[in-house]
């Protein structure tokens, strides 16, 4: 329809010029269309519709004989002057467009350099992340995630800056690289974790202003050892992940010692303590940001992640994490009010490891021993089922 309007406001002009008296112009309507052409085409675009807007005044005078009256020629070069506006603001328009699309492409560079998405395979994972900034036009905010490969197996951290703008990005990227560091050096993630806090405290007597007493930063932070089923935790006050099961079950990981984010020891300190969590074969993890749990419809009714994504069943994280910033999307009738940051990693099934079976799994992430684990007699049912390899079932 914008393509269409300067065509438009010709047309009516010479209808307008034609069906009424002669005392009402429509040079008004000439001189409109190259203005209203001038912000959505380019140059040459433009001047074509000027060129038509002249050659209908011209036109129309001639059809009255009246092209030599005073009248005639003040409203034919009134159209002329225009149209000549008309395509110097093209150029400026153009000219603008190209740098702000230059400074979008430097902006993207930078911000993907402190915020890089991880590879789609790490440590024989699956791996997706997404970051769905609340500002349009905006890629990466006060939000952040990294994933590393190490010799203690697959760390990661998920976390949230409080604040925006520039210093939120500038204390994302000091976290980030103060992570990437620990991770491989620390050989619990409790040592990872006093890292990032120190790390965080040098950058809070750094900034200015009340940042340097308030400053803080939600974050779980991530261990899964190479070669087991387990994966854990240590959580700084930030929102629990969520384990989805192969069946469709979801658990929420809550620690059981709830702490302080990061950057306020100052209020209060006590030993860190990383949980185990059984984590099988099959199952994913998925770790976000308060932007997806604080994500509200037109009645104000949060978005629950747990309850959206119970007994639905996804055949990646990267299919998993689509259908949930669709259904935010579909929640809140367009997007999030707030950065939201995901993660997502799948153990994918390569086969029952000894002494696994799928049953003592499920039972495990239920909390609930299995009949081996426990020494009980497994039944007549575990009885007439066919051995396995190495005789633990099929």
């Amino acid at each position: 329809m914008v393509a269409l309007l300067p065509v438009l406001v010709i047309a009516v002009g010479v209808v307008v010029d034609v069906t009424t008296p002669a005392r009402v112009t429509s040079a008004p309507l000439f001189a409109a269309a190259p203005l209203v052409a001038a912000p959505f085409y380019p140059m040459v675009g433009t001047f074509l519709v000027a060129l038509a807007a002249v050659v209908a005044e011209v036109g129309l005078h001639i059809r009255t004989s009246t092209l030599i009256s005073l009248v005639s020629l003040s409203q034919l070069l009134t159209v002329l002057v225009v149209s000549v506006l008309a395509m110097y603001i093209t150029g400026i328009v153009r000219r603008s467009g190209e740098r702000l699309a230059s400074a979008r492409v430097i902006a993207e560079t930078a911000q993907r350099a402190v915020l890089p998405r991880p590879a789609e395979r790490i440590g024989g994972l699956r791996i997706a992340a997404r970051y769905e900034a609340a500002q349009e036009g905006a890629f990466i905010g006060g939000d952040l995630f990294a994933v590393q490969d190490t010799p203690f197996g697959v760390r990661l951290v998920v976390g949230d800056v409080r604040g925006k703008g520039l210093e939120a990005v500038e204390a994302v990227a000091v976290l980030i690289g103060a992570f990437r560091e620990a991770a491989e050096q620390e050989p619990s993630l409790e040592g990872v974790a006093q890292r990032l806090e120190r790390a965080l405290l040098r950058e809070g007597t750094r900034r200015a202003g009340v940042d340097v007493f308030e400053g803080f930063t939600t974050a779980v932070l991530a261990e899964i050892p190479h070669g087991e089923d387990v994966v854990r935790l240590l959580n700084r006050g930030h929102p629990e992940p969520l384990l989805m099961c192969g069946d469709g079950a979801v658990r929420m990981l809550a620690p059981g010692d709830p702490a302080l984010p990061l950057g306020m020891s100052e209020l209060g300190a006590w030993p860190d303590r990383a949980e185990p969590n059984p984590y099988p074969d099959g199952a994913m993890l998925l770790f976000y940001t308060d932007g997806l749990t604080e994500a509200r419809d037109s009645a104000g009714v949060f978005y629950r992640p747990r309850e959206r994504l119970d007994g639905r069943v996804f055949p990646g994280p990267d299919e998993l994490l689509q259908a949930l910033i669709d259904d935010v999307r579909v929640h809140t009738g367009g997007g999030s009010q707030d950065d939201m940051a995901l993660l997502a990693v799948s153990r994918p099934v390569l086969g029952s490891a000894p002494g696994f079976t799928p049953g003592a799994a499920a039972g495990a992430v239920a909390g609930v021993e299995s009949p081996q684990e426990a020494g009980s007699d497994p039944g007549p049912a575990s009885e007439s089922a066919a051995p396995g390899p190495e005789g633990h079932g099929p």
